[in-house]
């Protein structure tokens, strides 16, 4: 029975790698890499540097693949259709890998940035392709420093306050309103910068690009102050890099919440 592994490898730095990671990866015969392209190939680079550092040479072998693209202007309810045709191509994709790539006996690993299990399509892929039954395979779970983890620590700060509930959602859903009796929110996956919407009240901001890599920035302050910085910041470091990935925590100050 084929074997997958499903390696948190944390937001970026490689010393984030956990010891179980390391483990998982020492167990791996192949790894597949779906390749976001010439613009993201660092992120494929930083893969590699970290098998390189971890692993003995000649120990395994890397798969590449071409990641199919998502339709980005989708939106309201055509937007969970978008996400469910890209999803099924991702699958279609990893499906042919690991039955062309790996054998019956062998073990496989995807490596995925942050936490497989928080906002990340790996897990529902993979099930996709065992209900389908063409390929069989189990598949373990390795959990890894997420990017709000990073975020706070970086920040110096915590993730809630005592007593207080926090809340993980997407600038998508940002957009629609702040929560409702929720006063600490994380946004991730937000293209658009939807904090601005907020700039009139009181509300902090803590915002991170790129963490836990060398082109790491950092800014806070209330978003009224830190916002105009983090626009600008953002757009410089897309047009330098040409993609961004980004995430931030709001606070209300206790006075309003």
């Amino acid at each position: 029975m084929r074997k997958i592994h499903v390696i948190g490898i944390g937001a970026g730095d490689p010393d984030q790698l956990t010891l179980q990671a390391v483990r998982a990866m020492r167990d791996t015969d192949v790894f597949f890499v779906l390749d976001k392209g010439e613009v993201k190939a660092d992120l494929t680079r930083l893969r590699r540097d970290m098998l390189e550092t971890h692993l003995p040479e000649g120990s395994y072998r890397v798969v590449e693949a071409r990641d199919p693209d998502r339709d980005r202007t989708a939106g309201g309810s055509a937007y969970v259709a978008a996400v469910d045709d890209w999803r099924g191509a991702r699958s279609e994709i990893c499906e042919r890998l690991i039955a062309d790539e790996l054998a019956e006996d062998g073990t496989g690993a995807f490596l995925v940035w942050g936490d497989p299990t928080l906002y990340d399509s790996t897990l529902a892929v993979l099930d996709g392709i065992l209900e389908r039954g063409e390929v069989a395979f189990t598949y373990e779970v390795v959990p890894g420093v997420s990017s709000v983890s990073s975020l706070v620590a970086r920040h110096r700060t915590g993730l809630n306050r005592v007593g207080r509930p926090v809340q993980i959602t997407t600038g998508r859903r940002l957009a629609e309103g702040l929560p409702e009796g929720v006063d600490d929110v994380v946004v991730m996956l937000d293209a658009h910068q939807t904090f601005r919407r907020y700039a009139d009240q009181d509300i902090d901001i803590y915002w991170g690009a790129y963490l836990g890599t060398p082109d790491e920035i950092l800014e806070s302050g209330p978003i009224a102050e830190a916002g105009p910085r983090i626009e600008r910041l953002r757009a410089e470091a897309r047009e330098r890099k040409g993609w961004i990935m980004d995430t931030y925590l709001l606070r209300r100050r206790p006075d309003d919440a």
